[in-house]
């Protein structure tokens, strides 16, 4: 490693102590959790319905395999880089700046357009519960009310956001397991029969959309730098989480299957709550759409708490000018980050232009993923080392190439589009990256 990379660590780390180790792993778990388990549980199960019928159970557990060679990558790295911006700062260790830089816009677009399209849901989710908030004035009102409160929270401190997000994350919970502990005694075993293995085409399609209701724990490590003893507390956070998020999602599909049959792929906008009403009535119908706008608003409380922390760690290493990396006096949160992320993120909502984003999603997130696998291998092989001892085990270095693989096969069933768009803008990134350079460098 040279001394150039070791002052560039230091530097950073200098910054990160301002802000408080207040995250452990309860807290961790529960935002890793509250970043996966989104509103698109609630309608994902009829889409993979439709591709695979019966078999769609299949494209969970696949998932699930993926993701747990993921997630060991992200413990790897965790465990051995503590700075704030999760998988950004691991790649920007392993890369240096440039490659960490594309990987933080990787995840900044999917992370920005999530939210804004997640907010617009909610909106929309209140406005049927309150029809006077639906006219459009009212809806700006909403979503500002949402951004400014969380916004308020969050910069009271990172204990206070964290706190939040545990208490939404056992509200948005009780409605799914409402659902799968009451509906498992309706399921009809007819329901979940299949004979034939499906197509490699289309569990790869059903991987390929299914694979984001899983992604969610690169939201919840980018607050690195405020986790406390990170070489500890990631990895089991990260296991945990996984373990709760896969089996709350293979239940709630086999309810959903076992209780709907094939009529499943016949309400792509509400299947839990048509689900529950089979064996729950109309109170379990209004329960499930009540959860599903719980959900919406604990995605959100998830990703104010972690995505701004991208805005500090670009601000921090110089990527963006040092004054986003400013951190509150008094509260020692990355106020000024967290003010212009919920800025954006509500100027995405109230346009619309988030689903231009949302198109990036399926290639930047698996391309993230890529790059901090990528990033995971090289910082074994350089023995880095942060706080304690890093997450170790016999055959880790295996682990990277298998998870790379595993990206590789998903990516193969994306649209050439996706990829187009992808690499535009990283290279308008790239562009904004060099006149940034040249402009520190003649200061």
């Amino acid at each position: 490693m040279s001394a150039n990379t070791t002052l560039t660590i230091q530097d950073a780390e200098r910054t990160d102590e301002k802000l408080v180790r207040g995250i452990g792993i309860p807290a961790l778990t529960a935002n890793i959790v509250s970043s996966t388990i989104g509103a698109g549980i609630f309608v994902i199960p009829a889409t993979v319905a439709r591709g695979l019928g019966p078999a769609a159970p299949l494209a969970f557990v696949c998932c699930a395999v993926a993701m747990v060679l993921f997630v060991t990558c992200f413990a790897i790295a965790g465990s051995r880089v503590s700075l704030t911006g999760g998988l950004y700062a691991y790649v920007e260790v392993a890369f240096g700046r440039y490659v960490g830089f594309l990987a933080g816009i990787l995840y900044f677009l999917t992370a920005l357009g999530a939210v804004a399209g997640v907010v617009n849901v909610l909106a929309n989710s209140i406005a049927l519960v309150v029809p006077f908030l639906g006219s459009p004035v009212m809806r700006i009102t909403v979503m500002f009310a949402v951004y400014g409160l969380l916004v308020l929270i969050n910069v009271r401190g990172v204990r206070t956001g964290a706190g939040a997000v545990s208490v939404i994350t056992l509200a948005k919970l009780l409605p799914l397991l409402l659902f799968v502990c009451a509906g498992i005694f309706f399921i009809h075993p007819a329901n979940l029969t299949w004979s034939a293995w499906p197509g490699s085409k289309s569990l790869g399609d059903a991987v390929i959309l299914l694979i984001f209701a899983f992604v969610g724990i690169e939201v919840a490590l980018i607050p690195s730098g405020e986790v406390k003893n990170p070489a500890r507390t990631v990895p089991r956070s990260a296991y945990l989480a996984l373990l709760v998020t896969t089996v709350i999602y293979i239940l709630i599909q086999l309810v959903a299957q076992g209780t709907l049959g094939a009529d499943l792929a016949n309400h792509p906008h509400a299947p839990l709550a048509e689900s529950a009403a089979k064996f729950l009535g109309n109170l379990g119908r209004t329960i499930l759409l009540a959860g599903a706008t719980i959900s919406a608003f604990g995605f959100v409380t998830s990703d104010i708490l972690s995505s701004p922390r991208m805005i500090f760690a670009f601000g921090r290493d110089g990527a963006l000018p040092q004054f986003f990396a400013h951190v509150h006096p008094r509260y020692r949160s990355p106020d000024v980050a967290i003010m212009t992320y919920a800025t954006l993120a509500f100027a995405l909502s109230i346009s619309g232009t988030f689903e231009k984003l949302a198109v990036l999603s399926n290639v930047a997130v698996l391309l993230m993923y890529l790059l901090c696998c990528a990033s995971c291998w090289f910082l074994v092989q350089r023995d880095m080392r942060s706080d304690g001892e890093p997450f170790n085990f016999p055959g880790m270095k295996i682990v990277p190439a298998l998870a790379i693989l595993a990206i590789l096969w998903i990516l193969a069933h994306a649209t050439v589009r996706e990829f187009v768009v992808t690499g535009i803008v990283l290279a308008l990134a790239s562009i904004v990256y060099l006149v940034r350079g040249q402009l520190r460098r003649k200061s």
